[in-house]
């Protein structure tokens, strides 16, 4: 499986990063307490962090608003991944446990503010899977909806092949990217730009090592960027 950003997405976001750890076989059906320890750890320490502030005009969450307008999206409207999780932590909603790999993904987001997205590499339709501006043959199925739906031509998504799964750059994943009991491989994606940098290498390693040390799994990692825009998930040999 390879992963790769096209050149029109770096035409909008020249300084965008793409931190990566890809990893095959994780056992995702069984309780990790450990994970669940780190993300109740992490909700707590961004709610002291993010206390009596706007959380969209904190320096960690500038670049991803700048971004949005870069590539055409109000970030008032269509708020980033990111903006929209330390928003619910902030507003002391918690973080509900989902599943060990999802809930690996958000405690490791809310330690160092950037965006995760996990993918199942399972369930891609394509050999392939990118970040590219969308066509109009595109289509997108919402968290829990059955019927796809359109999606605006230009706009910069993640897709493999036809199928869009997550919209507007790191607004919102599809009802086919969801992480399941059932997910065993899988491709962690940890979007920011130059500026957060080291947060994002950061990031990458402590998934990296809560997949070696929890789950007991060889993982590769990777970057993405200007300079390199193609990624292979699997091992080499």
């Amino acid at each position: 499986m390879k992963f790769y950003v096209t050149q029109d997405v770096f035409d909008k976001i020249p300084n965008a990063q793409f931190g990566l750890v890809s990893v095959y076989g994780v056992d995702n059906t069984k309780d990790q307490k450990q994970i669940e320890d780190g993300l109740t750890e992490a909700v707590k320490s961004c709610e002291e962090h993010f206390e009596g502030k706007k959380v969209k005009e904190e320096p960690e969450l500038i670049p991803y608003r700048d971004a949005f307008r870069n590539i055409g999206i109000n970030p008032n409207k269509f708020m980033s991944s990111i903006e929209a999780l330390l928003t619910r932590i902030a507003k002391k909603k918690g973080m509900p446990y989902i599943n060990p790999i999802v809930d690996l993904g958000n405690e490791v987001s809310l330690f160092h503010y950037v965006p995760i997205g996990a993918h199942d590499l399972d369930t891609m339709t394509d050999d392939a899977f990118c970040v590219r501006t969308a066509t109009a043959e595109d289509t997108f199925l919402p968290f829990g909806a059955e019927e796809r739906e359109p999606v605006d031509e230009g706009e910069v998504v993640y897709a493999t092949g036809d199928k869009i799964r997550t919209r507007r750059w790191i607004w919102r994943q599809s009802e086919e990217g969801k992480i399941t009991e059932n997910t065993k491989d899988l491709l962690f994606i940890m979007d920011g730009f130059d500026e957060n940098l080291d947060e994002i290498m950061a990031a990458r390693e402590q998934i990296a090592g809560l997949l070696e040390n929890v789950f007991g799994c060889a993982v590769k990692k990777g970057l993405i960027n200007k300079d390199n825009m193609e990624y292979t998930c699997e091992m080499e040999t």
